[in-house]
């Protein structure tokens, strides 16, 4: 079964908003550059993704005249098979990225990324529902402490154990790096 990488919206325009903090960010990297060296030496695509939204001046983060919408810093370098721009949650929508993934037979994704509970959770349902297998590696993927609605923290840690709960065995696989790299090196 050909298999992808999706590094989703790993890029700089989180650092500029007020809720991004350093505390996780050395145990998403380490396990983000795990899966693109694994895949690298696999020969298996790397899809990137980046959310480009809002109005389009440098003061937005999000849009590409900011100069933020660029890999995040400490990412490991990779040639991307295919880099796509996403305004939605899922970035199989409005993005060509389902037609890429046809074109290319790719039947299984490797969801990494930022955030955890948003951009990569809605991509993993989504491609589910479209037939896809799916891998999730929690541990390659990031999010922020975020406030209840009745103003009770949230911290990030309860946030991805929620997201977890809820894809797996459902939508996905839960994995480590090494388990989601596992199929492709025993195909190579």
């Amino acid at each position: 079964m050909k298999t992808a990488l999706l590094v989703i919206d790993a890029q700089e325009s989180f650092r500029h908003r007020p809720f991004f903090t350093e505390r996780d960010l050395p145990a998403y990297l380490a396990a983000q550059n795990a899966l693109i060296a694994g895949a690298q030496a696999a020969g298996m695509p790397i899809v990137r993704i980046f959310h480009v939204d809002g109005p389009q001046v440098p003061q937005n983060p999000f849009s590409l005249e900011s100069g933020a919408v660029r890999p995040l810093d400490g990412l490991g370098p990779f040639e991307a098979a295919a880099t796509f721009h996403k305004s939605r949650h899922s970035a199989l929508v409005g993005t060509g990225l389902e037609v890429w993934l046809n074109r290319n037979a790719i039947q299984r994704l490797i969801v990494s990324g930022i955030r955890t509970e948003q951009c990569c959770e809605t991509t993993t349902r989504h491609a589910a529902d479209l037939g896809y297998t799916v891998d999730f590696v929690t541990d390659a993927t990031l999010t922020f402490d975020m406030v209840q609605p009745d103003g009770t923290p949230l911290p990030a840690a309860d946030i991805t154990a929620r997201t977890a709960t809820v894809l797996k065995d459902r939508f996905a696989r839960l994995c480590t790096p090494a388990q989601a790299l596992e199929p492709a090196l025993l195909a190579t």
